[in-house]
C-alpha cells in the first residue's frame, strides 16, 4: 500500500485559506455580512486573526473572494448559455432568455465545488442585504451579465419600453434572490406541505414561468405614457 501523501508546507496555506472561506460562507448565510465578525470567522475556521490577514487582508477582501470564486463560473455559464442560443440565429423567446439566466443556478446547486445550495442562500442574502461592503463587489460581477441579458430582452420585447425592461429586470433579480435565499416565508404562506421547497430544480421549474410572465406582460399605463413622452 502506498503511503498517504504528506501535507507539504505548500499545501497547508491552501488548506487554511479554503477553511477560512468555507467558515466565512457558512457564517454569512447564518448571520448576514454586517453581523459576522472576523472573530467569529477565525473561531469557525479554527485559525488566528493573523491567518485571515495574511490570506485576505480585510473582511471586505474576504467577502470579495467568497463571491469571486463562485460568481465568476456562474455568470460565465450564463453568458455561454446565451451565446449558444444566439448562435442558432433564431429570434429568442423571453422564456429561453430566462432559462439562460436561471438554469445555470441549478448546476451550482448540484456542485459542492461551486458552493452548492449554501452559496445560493448566500447569494440571496447578498442581493437583499445590500451592505456597504457588497455595493462595490456585486456590480462588477453582474455588469456584463446585466448588459447582455438586457440587450436580449430589448430585442425579444419590442413593444415594451427599455425603461420598463429595466424595472422588470430589477424585479426579476429580486425574485430570484428571494427564491434561492430560503423557504421560510413559503412555510408561512402554505396551508399544506409544499414538495420541493428546498430543491433548486423544483424552484426553477416554478420560477421560470413566473419571471417569463412578468417580463412579457403588457406595459401598464404609466410605462406607456413614459414611452410616449
Amino acid at each position: 500500500m502506498m503511503p498517504a501523501a504528506a501535507r507539504t508546507p505548500a499545501r497547508i496555506p491552501v488548506e487554511t485559506r479554503d477553511r477560512i472561506l468555507r467558515a466565512a460562507e457558512a457564517l454569512f448565510v447564518e448571520h448576514g455580512f454586517a453581523d459576522t465578525s472576523l472573530r467569529m470567522i477565525t473561531a469557525g475556521a479554527k485559525v488566528n486573526l493573523a491567518a485571515v490577514n495574511y490570506h485576505f487582508g480585510s473582511k471586505e477582501a474576504l467577502i470579495r473572494e467568497v463571491f469571486q470564486r463562485h460568481l465568476e463560473p456562474l455568470n460565465a455559464a450564463r453568458i455561454a448559455w446565451l451565446d449558444r442560443l444566439e448562435a442558432q440565429g433564431q429570434p429568442l423567446s423571453v422564456e429561453r432568455i430566462v432559462e439562460a439566466i436561471v438554469s445555470p443556478v441549478l448546476q451550482v446547486s448540484r456542485d459542492p465545488m461551486q458552493g452548492g445550495a449554501r452559496f445560493l442562500r448566500l447569494l440571496g442574502r447578498a442581493l437583499s442585504e445590500g451592505t456597504d461592503a457588497l455595493q462595490g463587489i456585486l456590480p462588477e460581477h453582474y455588469r456584463e451579465v446585466v448588459m447582455r441579458f438586457k440587450a436580449a430582452l430589448v430585442r425579444a420585447l419590442p413593444a415594451v419600453p427599455e425603461a420598463e425592461i429595466v424595472w422588470r429586470m430589477h424585479f426579476m433579480f429580486g425574485a430570484m434572490a428571494y427564491a434561492f435565499a430560503g423557504n421560510d416565508t413559503m412555510q408561512l404562506i402554505a396551508t399544506c406541505k409544499v414538495e420541493g421547497a428546498d430543491d433548486a430544480e423544483a424552484v426553477i421549474r416554478h420560477l421560470v414561468p413566473f419571471l417569463t410572465a412578468g417580463l412579457q406582460a403588457t406595459p401598464g399605463a404609466a410605462a406607456q405614457l413614459a414611452a410616449a413622452a
